[in-house]
């Protein structure tokens, strides 16, 4: 890793917009403050699918977490970047075909450790840690992690809209070789970001978004990229692909009347 990992702050900066709150925001949630609709604001007036986009994305992140568990009996799943509750969490859509599912959130902003815990104090199986999705080693030595997650058996570790967040010097692609190092064969990987083959929107958005976070943004990135990341895995069908296209069922979410930036990924197999 190139930069040591800053102490993770228990204090909600509410003058700084946050990636987690901006996507509640897009979500319809009620978790974030002015600075973070302001920024979502100015966003939507460049790149205007963004919120669509958001959607999308989120109800992939259901129908993976669905098909990991109905299909490959995946009993296991780590969140990185896990963002604020909402409506259809991956614990809801896994504990639905197995109560006994196990979960574990992962994010750093301490607003999603608060909400979190709120919403899982009842739920034994269920936690949220905070921790930088790129410290592996203390999210993976985490007491939670420990008493939650058997590494003899499969697990799926989601990237779920974050890895444009991670800058090129920290290696998103060093990352999810180091998580995937730790799973047992049969566990699998979900990856998906941010993609532009338009150099004017990687641009924009990257800078944008690295001068309203202060610098907590890594860059959006190109399709051709994503695949690299997962070298050495076995990706799924349909392959990596813009994700309301990726197992759609008959709730595909809003079609994006811009095609400006895309969220694209898929699903890797440790074998």
């Amino acid at each position: 890793m190139s930069r040591e990992i800053p102490p993770q702050s228990s204090t909600v900066d509410v003058t700084i917009p946050s990636v987690a709150r901006m996507y509640d925001y897009y979500l319809g949630g009620k978790d974030n403050y002015a600075v973070d609709r302001a920024a979502c604001d100015e966003l939507s007036k460049v790149v205007p699918s963004t919120q669509v986009l958001a959607i999308n994305n989120r109800r992939f992140l259901q129908r993976v977490v669905r098909w990991l568990a109905t299909e490959h009996g995946i009993r296991q799943f780590i969140d990185h970047g896990s963002g604020l509750p909402t409506q259809d969490n991956v614990h809801q859509v896994a504990q639905r075909v197995d109560p006994e599912s196990r979960v574990v959130y992962v994010d750093n902003d301490p607003i999603v450790l608060a909400h979190g815990r709120a919403l899982l104090e009842e739920n034994a199986h269920t936690a949220v840690i905070q921790a930088d999705m790129r410290d592996t080693d203390g999210i993976f030595g985490s007491p939670e992690v420990e008493r939650l997650i058997d590494f003899g058996q499969p697990v799926a570790a989601l990237f779920v809209s974050v890895l444009h967040c991670i800058q090129d010097a920290d290696d998103p692609a060093g990352l999810i070789k180091r998580v995937a190092d730790r799973l047992a064969p049969g566990s699998f990987l979900v990856v998906c970001q941010l993609v532009s083959e338009d150099a004017a929107t990687r641009d924009f958005v990257t800078e944008f978004m690295r001068v309203q976070t202060h610098g907590q943004w890594g860059r959006v990135r190109q399709a051709h990229e994503l695949a690299g990341f997962l070298e050495g895995l076995e990706i799924q069908e349909p392959g990596l692909v813009e994700v309301s296209t990726w197992k759609p069922d008959a709730d595909i979410g809003p079609r994006q009347l811009t095609q400006e930036w895309i969220e694209y990924g898929g699903v890797a197999r440790k074998v």
